[in-house]
């Protein structure tokens, strides 16, 4: 038994549930195979009336389609020409030049601490902040720039930059004067 006001489709004999705009007129269900096959009924359908038998024959409508093809040259070649697809061939290879061991002390190429972050967040690659973003779930620039500090300290240990990554965790942040919880005095 079928749910009330479904149809059957007339191509896969599946019931299925009419669009409520179309309701009186859709005979077939929204699968691909069932939606080209109804096409070429209704196209059929529309060609078996008489007066549409002879609609793009003739003398007129030659010339008519010949004179639009002279104004629109190259206009079937045009969707041929698209761009890549794979992003990778797009992107250039950096090649990884191994860097001498350093002294453990010695300066990380990472932005100053004592740096504002609103004065240093526009130099990072945006790809790198979305996808910390994306996978921590955070947006705020506070909570993003440890993750990108500890990334890029991870980073230059994996290329074979020999530093020691510098404890973020333990320095005090100086632009917040009282903590976030802190209540009205």
């Amino acid at each position: 038994m079928h749910p009330a006001g479904s149809r059957k489709c007339l191509h896969c004999c599946d019931f299925f549930l009419p669009d409520a705009r179309n309701r009186e007129r859709q005979r077939y269900c929204v699968k691909l195979a069932c939606r080209q096959v109804s096409r070429a009924a209704s196209q059929a359908k529309w060609l078996a009336k008489p007066e549409n038998a002879e609609h793009w024959k003739g003398l007129a409508n030659v010339q008519r389609v010949q004179a639009w093809r002279q104004a629109n040259p190259g206009y079937s070649q045009r969707r041929r020409q698209r761009r890549p697809k794979v992003l990778q061939e797009a992107s250039t290879a950096q090649t990884i030049v191994p860097q001498p061991n350093a002294e453990p002390d010695a300066a990380v190429a990472l932005p100053d601490p004592g740096v504002a972050l609103q004065d240093d967040w526009t130099a990072q690659d945006p790809v790198l902040v979305g996808l910390i973003a994306q996978f921590a779930g955070v947006t705020l620039q506070e909570d993003i720039e440890p993750m990108l500090r500890h990334l890029h300290s991870r980073g230059r240990v994996i290329l074979g930059i020999d530093v020691r990554p510098p404890d973020y965790a333990k320095r005090t942040d100086q632009s917040r004067t009282t903590p976030a919880h802190a209540g009205p005095v």
